[in-house]
Protein backbone atom coordinates (compact mmCIF):
# COMPACT_ATOMS: atom_id res chain seq x y z
CA UNK A 1 0.00 0.00 0.00
CA UNK A 2 2.00 2.95 -1.18
CA UNK A 3 1.57 6.24 1.26
CA UNK A 4 -0.98 8.14 -1.64
CA UNK A 5 -3.47 5.13 -0.79
CA UNK A 6 -3.05 5.30 2.81
CA UNK A 7 -3.46 7.80 5.74
CA UNK A 8 -1.84 7.79 8.87
CA UNK A 9 -3.29 7.83 12.00
CA UNK A 10 -2.03 7.44 15.93
CA UNK A 11 -3.24 4.96 17.75
CA UNK A 12 -4.80 7.41 19.96
CA UNK A 13 -6.63 8.88 16.76
CA UNK A 14 -7.69 5.83 15.01
CA UNK A 15 -9.67 4.32 18.57
CA UNK A 16 -11.14 8.20 18.57
CA UNK A 17 -12.19 7.51 15.21
CA UNK A 18 -14.09 4.09 15.74
CA UNK A 19 -15.27 5.59 18.79
CA UNK A 20 -17.23 8.26 16.76
CA UNK A 21 -18.82 5.82 14.40
CA UNK A 22 -19.43 3.60 16.83
CA UNK A 23 -21.78 6.37 18.23
CA UNK A 24 -22.96 7.10 15.23
CA UNK A 25 -24.59 4.13 14.17
CA UNK A 26 -26.05 3.89 17.84
CA UNK A 27 -23.41 2.15 20.46
CA UNK A 28 -23.38 3.58 24.11
CA UNK A 29 -20.03 5.52 25.24
CA UNK A 30 -19.10 2.01 26.72
CA UNK A 31 -19.49 0.02 23.65
CA UNK A 32 -18.03 2.13 21.69
CA UNK A 33 -14.71 2.10 23.13
CA UNK A 34 -14.79 -1.54 23.59
CA UNK A 35 -14.93 -1.90 20.08
CA UNK A 36 -12.79 0.31 19.13
CA UNK A 37 -10.10 -0.40 21.31
CA UNK A 38 -10.31 -4.30 20.43
CA UNK A 39 -10.14 -3.39 16.76
CA UNK A 40 -7.63 -0.75 16.40
CA UNK A 41 -5.48 -2.96 18.74
CA UNK A 42 -5.88 -6.24 15.95
CA UNK A 43 -5.23 -3.52 13.30
CA UNK A 44 -2.11 -2.74 14.98
CA UNK A 45 -1.08 -5.95 15.74
CA UNK A 46 -1.25 -6.82 11.40
CA UNK A 47 -4.78 -8.42 12.03
CA UNK A 48 -6.22 -6.81 9.01
CA UNK A 49 -9.08 -9.16 8.07
CA UNK A 50 -10.12 -8.79 11.66
CA UNK A 51 -9.37 -5.46 11.98
CA UNK A 52 -10.78 -2.39 10.96
CA UNK A 53 -12.62 -3.76 7.76
CA UNK A 54 -14.23 -5.90 10.65
CA UNK A 55 -14.91 -2.91 12.60
CA UNK A 56 -16.94 -1.92 9.23
CA UNK A 57 -19.06 -5.55 9.98
CA UNK A 58 -19.76 -4.42 13.51
CA UNK A 59 -20.89 -0.49 12.36
CA UNK A 60 -23.12 -2.14 9.95
CA UNK A 61 -24.39 -4.89 13.03
CA UNK A 62 -25.03 -1.59 14.68
CA UNK A 63 -27.02 0.08 12.61
CA UNK A 64 -29.35 -2.86 11.50
CA UNK A 65 -29.77 -4.01 15.11
CA UNK A 66 -27.75 -7.64 15.15
CA UNK A 67 -25.42 -5.69 18.21
CA UNK A 68 -27.68 -3.81 20.48
CA UNK A 69 -25.72 -0.32 20.83
CA UNK A 70 -27.09 0.30 24.02
CA UNK A 71 -27.27 -3.16 25.70
CA UNK A 72 -25.65 -2.93 29.44
CA UNK A 73 -24.51 -6.59 30.56
CA UNK A 74 -25.77 -7.73 33.27
CA UNK A 75 -23.14 -9.70 35.63
CA UNK A 76 -23.31 -12.17 38.30
CA UNK A 77 -21.16 -14.03 40.58
CA UNK A 78 -22.77 -17.08 41.32
CA UNK A 79 -19.32 -18.63 43.00
CA UNK A 80 -16.09 -16.42 43.82
CA UNK A 81 -13.92 -17.60 40.95
CA UNK A 82 -17.22 -17.49 38.53
CA UNK A 83 -18.40 -14.77 36.65
CA UNK A 84 -21.12 -14.93 33.97
CA UNK A 85 -22.24 -12.15 31.76
CA UNK A 86 -25.70 -11.71 29.48
CA UNK A 87 -24.59 -9.23 26.85
CA UNK A 88 -27.96 -8.76 26.51
CA UNK A 89 -27.72 -8.91 22.64
CA UNK A 90 -24.94 -6.39 22.53
CA UNK A 91 -21.20 -6.55 21.62
CA UNK A 92 -18.54 -9.65 22.57
CA UNK A 93 -16.68 -7.05 24.58
CA UNK A 94 -18.37 -5.60 27.22
CA UNK A 95 -19.32 -7.40 29.66
CA UNK A 96 -15.66 -8.71 29.47
CA UNK A 97 -14.31 -5.73 30.13
CA UNK A 98 -16.59 -4.56 32.21
CA UNK A 99 -15.43 -7.91 34.10
CA UNK A 100 -11.98 -7.78 33.65
CA UNK A 101 -10.68 -6.31 36.74
CA UNK A 102 -12.56 -8.81 38.68
CA UNK A 103 -11.49 -11.98 36.45
CA UNK A 104 -7.75 -10.84 37.35
CA UNK A 105 -8.50 -10.24 41.36
CA UNK A 106 -10.46 -13.78 41.17
CA UNK A 107 -7.32 -15.71 39.49
CA UNK A 108 -4.72 -13.83 41.62
CA UNK A 109 -6.73 -14.51 44.70
CA UNK A 110 -7.97 -18.45 44.18
CA UNK A 111 -5.19 -19.26 41.21
CA UNK A 112 -7.83 -19.84 38.84
CA UNK A 113 -10.94 -17.82 37.66
CA UNK A 114 -13.86 -18.00 34.61
CA UNK A 115 -15.53 -15.76 32.47
CA UNK A 116 -18.72 -17.20 30.76
CA UNK A 117 -21.01 -15.56 28.30
CA UNK A 118 -23.93 -15.87 26.69
CA UNK A 119 -26.28 -13.64 24.18
CA UNK A 120 -23.55 -11.56 22.60
CA UNK A 121 -22.15 -10.71 19.00
CA UNK A 122 -19.00 -12.71 17.22
CA UNK A 123 -15.99 -11.74 19.14
CA UNK A 124 -13.50 -10.72 16.11
CA UNK A 125 -10.27 -11.14 17.29
CA UNK A 126 -10.28 -13.96 20.02
CA UNK A 127 -6.45 -13.77 21.00
CA UNK A 128 -6.86 -9.82 22.48
CA UNK A 129 -9.46 -11.59 25.14
CA UNK A 130 -6.32 -14.00 26.29
CA UNK A 131 -3.13 -11.68 25.81
CA UNK A 132 -4.79 -8.88 28.24
CA UNK A 133 -4.82 -11.47 30.65
CA UNK A 134 -0.74 -12.26 30.01
CA UNK A 135 -0.18 -8.81 30.04
CA UNK A 136 -1.43 -9.29 33.85
CA UNK A 137 0.53 -12.06 34.31
CA UNK A 138 -2.04 -14.55 33.79
CA UNK A 139 -2.49 -17.98 31.50
CA UNK A 140 -5.31 -17.63 29.59
CA UNK A 141 -7.27 -19.89 27.63
CA UNK A 142 -10.56 -18.74 25.59
CA UNK A 143 -13.17 -19.97 23.01
CA UNK A 144 -15.71 -18.87 21.37
CA UNK A 145 -18.79 -19.72 18.52
CA UNK A 146 -21.14 -18.12 16.14
CA UNK A 147 -23.20 -18.91 13.04
CA UNK A 148 -22.61 -21.99 11.26
CA UNK A 149 -19.93 -21.83 8.69
CA UNK A 150 -18.23 -25.07 9.27
CA UNK A 151 -18.58 -28.45 7.99
CA UNK A 152 -18.69 -30.94 11.31
CA UNK A 153 -16.82 -34.26 10.95
CA UNK A 154 -18.32 -36.72 8.30
CA UNK A 155 -21.13 -33.82 7.53
CA UNK A 156 -21.13 -31.45 4.34
CA UNK A 157 -23.20 -28.98 5.87
CA UNK A 158 -22.13 -25.82 8.31
CA UNK A 159 -22.92 -26.95 11.99
CA UNK A 160 -20.37 -25.17 13.42
CA UNK A 161 -18.83 -21.69 13.42
CA UNK A 162 -15.18 -21.51 13.08
CA UNK A 163 -14.99 -21.94 16.23
CA UNK A 164 -11.82 -20.62 17.40
CA UNK A 165 -9.92 -21.25 20.37
CA UNK A 166 -6.92 -18.65 21.66
CA UNK A 167 -4.19 -19.27 24.48
CA UNK A 168 -1.91 -17.08 26.02
CA UNK A 169 1.26 -16.91 28.72
CA UNK A 170 3.10 -14.12 30.28
CA UNK A 171 7.23 -14.65 29.31
CA UNK A 172 9.22 -12.95 31.51
CA UNK A 173 11.54 -9.80 29.18
CA UNK A 174 9.12 -10.94 26.00
CA UNK A 175 5.90 -10.65 24.70
CA UNK A 176 3.40 -13.26 25.70
CA UNK A 177 3.00 -16.30 23.48
CA UNK A 178 0.12 -16.23 22.15
CA UNK A 179 -1.92 -18.49 19.60
CA UNK A 180 -4.90 -17.24 17.91
CA UNK A 181 -6.62 -20.18 15.60
CA UNK A 182 -9.87 -21.08 13.96
CA UNK A 183 -11.08 -24.58 14.21
CA UNK A 184 -11.30 -24.26 9.96
CA UNK A 185 -8.54 -24.62 7.76
CA UNK A 186 -8.64 -20.83 7.29
CA UNK A 187 -11.00 -17.65 8.43
CA UNK A 188 -14.43 -16.99 7.09
CA UNK A 189 -12.90 -13.27 7.02
CA UNK A 190 -10.47 -14.75 4.58
CA UNK A 191 -12.51 -16.34 2.35
CA UNK A 192 -14.62 -13.38 2.11
CA UNK A 193 -11.37 -11.07 1.06
CA UNK A 194 -10.42 -13.95 -1.29
CA UNK A 195 -14.46 -13.31 -3.10
CA UNK A 196 -13.85 -9.40 -3.36
CA UNK A 197 -10.45 -9.59 -4.67
CA UNK A 198 -11.14 -12.65 -7.03
CA UNK A 199 -8.58 -14.75 -6.12
CA UNK A 200 -9.08 -18.81 -5.81
CA UNK A 201 -8.54 -20.09 -2.43
CA UNK A 202 -6.52 -23.57 -1.59
CA UNK A 203 -7.88 -26.83 -2.03
CA UNK A 204 -9.16 -28.37 1.08
CA UNK A 205 -10.44 -25.22 2.31
CA UNK A 206 -13.57 -25.40 1.71
CA UNK A 207 -16.72 -27.22 0.09
CA UNK A 208 -19.61 -25.71 -2.50
CA UNK A 209 -23.47 -25.28 -1.53
CA UNK A 210 -23.41 -28.88 -3.02
CA UNK A 211 -20.94 -30.40 -0.63
CA UNK A 212 -18.32 -30.60 -2.90
CA UNK A 213 -14.64 -29.05 -2.77
CA UNK A 214 -13.98 -26.14 -4.40
CA UNK A 215 -11.55 -23.75 -4.78
CA UNK A 216 -13.95 -20.52 -5.94
CA UNK A 217 -14.07 -17.98 -2.65
CA UNK A 218 -17.81 -17.50 -4.16
CA UNK A 219 -19.06 -20.96 -3.77
CA UNK A 220 -17.16 -21.19 -0.51
CA UNK A 221 -19.42 -18.55 0.81
CA UNK A 222 -22.47 -20.47 0.18
CA UNK A 223 -21.51 -23.49 1.24
CA UNK A 224 -19.48 -24.79 3.92
CA UNK A 225 -15.38 -24.15 5.57
CA UNK A 226 -13.58 -27.54 6.39
CA UNK A 227 -11.68 -27.89 9.72
CA UNK A 228 -7.78 -27.99 9.49
CA UNK A 229 -6.94 -31.82 9.70
CA UNK A 230 -10.13 -33.48 8.95
CA UNK A 231 -11.51 -34.85 11.84
CA UNK A 232 -9.17 -34.15 14.31
CA UNK A 233 -9.81 -30.13 13.77
CA UNK A 234 -13.47 -30.65 13.57
CA UNK A 235 -13.59 -32.86 17.14
CA UNK A 236 -11.51 -29.67 18.80
CA UNK A 237 -14.61 -27.72 17.09
CA UNK A 238 -17.48 -29.27 19.12
CA UNK A 239 -15.13 -29.02 21.78
CA UNK A 240 -15.05 -25.54 21.38
CA UNK A 241 -18.77 -25.54 20.71
CA UNK A 242 -19.84 -27.05 24.35
CA UNK A 243 -17.15 -24.85 26.06
CA UNK A 244 -18.67 -21.63 24.55
CA UNK A 245 -22.06 -22.37 24.23
CA UNK A 246 -23.00 -25.48 25.89
CA UNK A 247 -21.68 -24.00 29.06
CA UNK A 248 -22.52 -20.72 28.68
CA UNK A 249 -26.27 -21.30 27.92
CA UNK A 250 -25.37 -19.31 24.32
CA UNK A 251 -27.01 -20.09 21.27
CA UNK A 252 -25.46 -23.43 19.82
CA UNK A 253 -24.21 -22.58 16.45
CA UNK A 254 -27.15 -24.29 14.53
CA UNK A 255 -29.35 -21.55 15.96
CA UNK A 256 -27.43 -18.55 16.15
CA UNK A 257 -28.05 -15.66 13.17
CA UNK A 258 -25.93 -14.94 10.81
CA UNK A 259 -23.54 -11.66 11.89
CA UNK A 260 -23.44 -10.35 8.71
CA UNK A 261 -26.79 -9.64 7.54
CA UNK A 262 -30.36 -9.43 8.98
CA UNK A 263 -31.54 -7.66 12.35
CA UNK A 264 -31.03 -10.60 14.47
CA UNK A 265 -28.20 -11.51 17.11
CA UNK A 266 -26.87 -14.66 16.99
CA UNK A 267 -26.32 -14.59 20.77
CA UNK A 268 -23.02 -16.52 20.45
CA UNK A 269 -20.79 -17.54 23.57
CA UNK A 270 -17.68 -16.82 25.13
CA UNK A 271 -15.81 -18.47 27.60
CA UNK A 272 -12.60 -17.96 29.20
CA UNK A 273 -10.27 -19.41 32.05
CA UNK A 274 -7.49 -17.29 33.41
CA UNK A 275 -4.78 -18.72 35.70
CA UNK A 276 -2.42 -17.56 37.82
CA UNK A 277 0.86 -19.30 37.20
CA UNK A 278 3.32 -18.22 39.79
CA UNK A 279 0.74 -19.58 42.63
CA UNK A 280 1.47 -23.23 40.55
CA UNK A 281 5.20 -22.22 40.09
CA UNK A 282 7.36 -18.78 40.77
CA UNK A 283 8.80 -18.57 38.11
CA UNK A 284 6.87 -20.10 35.74
CA UNK A 285 7.52 -16.56 33.46
CA UNK A 286 11.70 -17.12 33.41
CA UNK A 287 11.38 -20.54 32.80
CA UNK A 288 8.76 -20.35 29.87
CA UNK A 289 11.06 -17.56 28.65
CA UNK A 290 14.22 -19.70 28.74
CA UNK A 291 11.78 -23.09 26.93
CA UNK A 292 10.88 -21.01 24.11
CA UNK A 293 14.53 -18.91 23.35
CA UNK A 294 15.91 -22.55 23.15
CA UNK A 295 12.80 -23.70 20.96
CA UNK A 296 13.76 -20.52 18.81
CA UNK A 297 17.53 -20.74 18.97
CA UNK A 298 17.99 -24.17 18.61
CA UNK A 299 15.13 -25.85 16.74
CA UNK A 300 13.71 -23.10 14.68
CA UNK A 301 10.54 -23.29 16.41
CA UNK A 302 8.28 -20.39 15.31
CA UNK A 303 6.85 -18.75 18.37
CA UNK A 304 3.10 -17.09 17.69
CA UNK A 305 2.94 -14.23 19.46
CA UNK A 306 6.16 -11.94 18.98
CA UNK A 307 5.22 -10.94 15.34
CA UNK A 308 2.04 -8.93 16.70
CA UNK A 309 3.96 -7.82 19.34
CA UNK A 310 6.34 -5.73 17.31
CA UNK A 311 3.90 -5.06 14.79
CA UNK A 312 2.14 -3.18 17.84
CA UNK A 313 5.32 -1.30 18.41
CA UNK A 314 5.51 -0.22 15.42
CA UNK A 315 2.37 0.94 14.98
CA UNK A 316 2.91 2.99 18.58
CA UNK A 317 6.08 4.25 17.33
CA UNK A 318 5.22 5.08 13.60
CA UNK A 319 1.15 5.11 13.52
CA UNK A 320 -1.35 3.21 11.59
CA UNK A 321 -1.66 3.24 8.03
CA UNK A 322 -5.29 2.36 6.79
CA UNK A 323 -6.39 2.56 3.25
CA UNK A 324 -8.24 5.48 2.46
CA UNK A 325 -11.41 3.94 1.46
CA UNK A 326 -11.63 2.26 4.47
CA UNK A 327 -10.69 5.56 6.34
CA UNK A 328 -13.53 6.83 4.24
CA UNK A 329 -15.88 4.23 4.90
CA UNK A 330 -15.43 4.64 8.57
CA UNK A 331 -15.52 8.40 8.57
CA UNK A 332 -18.64 8.87 7.03
CA UNK A 333 -20.10 5.92 8.93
Amino acid sequence: MSADDSVVLSLAEAVALCEAAARRRGASPQVARSLATAFVRAEAEGQSAVGLSHFVDHLDALARGRIDGQAVPVLTRPAPALILSDARGGAAHTGYDLAFDDIVAAASTYGIAAFAQRNGFTCGALGYFVARLAEDGLVGLAATNGPPLLAGSGSRKPVFCTNPMAFAAPVAGGPPLLIDQASSATAFVSIRQSAREGRPIPEGWALDSEGNPTTDPARALGGALLAFGGARGANLALMVEVLAAGLTGANWSLDAAPFDRGGESPRAGLFVVAIAPRLIDADFPERLAQQLARLRRDYGVHVPGRAKAASRRAAERDGLAIPKSLHRLILLA
